[in-house]
């Protein structure tokens, strides 16, 4: 996800079957023109990519590389890519000529791009379920000229081709709890928005909070589930997401032993 340009939003809803011409490679002439002076929200798995890559701590990436803002509507704490502290904030992460250096674990939002995607959450007609209808829109820059290109996709061809199906598999969960807006305010206080930040981006951290506090005590866990969260960021995020329905009184994912 990042913030588009909605000037250059193309006035047309797009499906998966839709069909655009477009093709980025480095010898284009606006190579990495797109990743300066953006807005890119970060996602769990975004963030669990990028220190796997680095090789670095949750506290060591989320410090260097990222900071966050508060929502206005959900005090949800949202997570942004920090760009370099120069005249076109750049990306940190790219090279003028080499191009991303974590190209291989880049995040959703540039693994999108020319693409956006939307989502509308709406209850069923009938028995009041949520329902998160996506569908995807097209950002044409004019620096662009990658749509000057003769490669044709599908946007279900894009998506498959730049990986961004996988994070979307992975960050759904996520982005239903974001989406929920009839939260009780009184749930929301500042230290669920600590914990909501921890279990969604500092995996590190949350580890600790699960295995090293009174965590256990209370909460019934599998024992397989936690053997694999123990060295696991990516299982551990997947459980974080559980724990946050539980927080915030979406769903009953966790067993309680016993009152705290």
């Amino acid at each position: 996800m990042a913030t588009l340009n909605n000037k250059a939003v193309v006035p047309t809803k797009f499906e998966l079957h839709s069909k655009i011409k477009f093709r980025c490679h480095k010898d284009i002439a606006c190579f990495t023109r797109c990743c300066r002076n953006i807005d890119i929200l970060l996602t769990p798995y975004d963030v669990v990519r990028m220190k796997q890559r680095l090789e670095l701590s949750s506290k060591e990436v989320l410090t260097r590389y990222t900071r966050y803002e508060v929502d206005e509507k959900t005090t949800h704490p949202l997570l942004f890519l920090r760009m370099n502290d120069d005249e076109e904030r750049n990306c940190p992460f790219v090279k003028p000529k080499e191009g991303c250096t974590i190209y291989s674990d880049r995040p959703a939002a540039c693994r999108y791009y020319p693409v956006g995607q939307a989502t509308h959450r709406r209850l069923d007609d009938d028995d009041k379920t949520p329902i998160h209808d996506e569908w995807y829109v097209v950002v044409k820059e004019e620096h662009c000229q990658g749509f000057e290109e003769e490669k044709v996709w599908t946007i279900a061809e894009w998506r498959e081709d730049q990986e961004a199906a996988l994070y979307d598999d992975m960050n759904r969960e996520w982005k239903n709890i974001m989406m929920k807006q009839d939260i009780p305010k009184d749930k929301i206080d500042e230290k669920r928005q600590q914990m909501f930040y921890m279990a969604s981006y500092d995996m590190d951290g949350f580890r600790r909070f699960v295995f090293e506090s009174r965590f256990l005590e209370v909460a019934e866990i599998d024992p397989d589930s936690l053997e694999k969260m123990k060295g696991d960021d990516v299982e551990l995020m997947k459980f974080g997401f559980d724990y946050l329905k539980y927080l915030f009184g979406i769903s009953k994912t966790i067993r309680v032993k016993r009152a705290c």
